[in-house]
């Protein structure tokens, strides 16, 4: 499926024809250039690699410039392979929004926002305030029994506990574009997208 590169810059909101007002994110995507083609003759499948942001040489290994300069283009900050784009593309070219229209359904991949260390309440929705009868009175958010004793006498696999909260990869299907700025390299889709501002994304038409 092919698909861009993209930065998360922030969200805001539109106004439909009929007066709504629309919640939606505005992504930097693009522009992105070719920086490797994978073939099944040499790789064993089919894929095409695109470099996203420029970086600096010097911030870049020796292998790295070497492989850039392959498809003719600078060391770049993010790399991401997709398939689907068939025989239409060369190595060096550079792949924009253009590609994508409005009125269109999108997937976006982020790394979600990290929250640090989380009880089960605000990690696992667990409903906190139980009764304050019984002689409970400093337990309101704990996570209860985990297990039992006699049998199996160990916690399992899986057990829904307080832990590190956020830091994952989340995909978000079937956005709606609302609107694509070529000039300026901006995505506006409907709703919310995974990720901090200026975090990378991963659009796939």
């Amino acid at each position: 499926m092919p698909g861009l590169i993209g930065k998360k810059i922030g969200m805001t909101s539109v106004f439909s024809v009929e007066g709504k007002n629309i919640p939606c994110t505005v992504i930097e995507a693009g522009p992105c250039t070719v920086t490797q083609i994978r073939t099944l003759k040499t790789d064993g499948y089919e894929a095409v690699q695109l470099g996203f942001v420029d970086k600096k040489e010097k911030h870049a290994t020796k292998a790295e410039i070497g492989h850039y300069k392959k498809a003719g283009t600078t060391p770049k900050r993010k790399v991401v392979e997709f398939d689907g784009f068939g025989d239409d593309v060369k190595l060096g070219d550079v792949i924009t929004v253009d590609m994508l229209e409005a009125d269109t359904f999108i997937d976006i991949t982020g790394i979600s926002k990290g929250r640090g260390f989380q009880g089960v309440v605000r990690r696992h929705g667990f409903g906190g305030v139980g009764q304050s009868t019984h002689g409970q009175h400093n337990r309101l958010r704990a996570p209860g029994s985990i297990g039992a004793s006699s049998y199996p006498s160990r916690v399992f696999k899986g057990m829904r506990m307080a832990g590190r909260d956020g830091g994952k990869t989340i995909t978000v299907q079937n956005l709606q574009v609302l609107k694509v700025i070529p000039e300026n390299n901006l995505l506006i889709v409907k709703g919310s997208v995974p990720g901090a501002k200026d975090s990378y994304l991963i659009i796939l038409k």
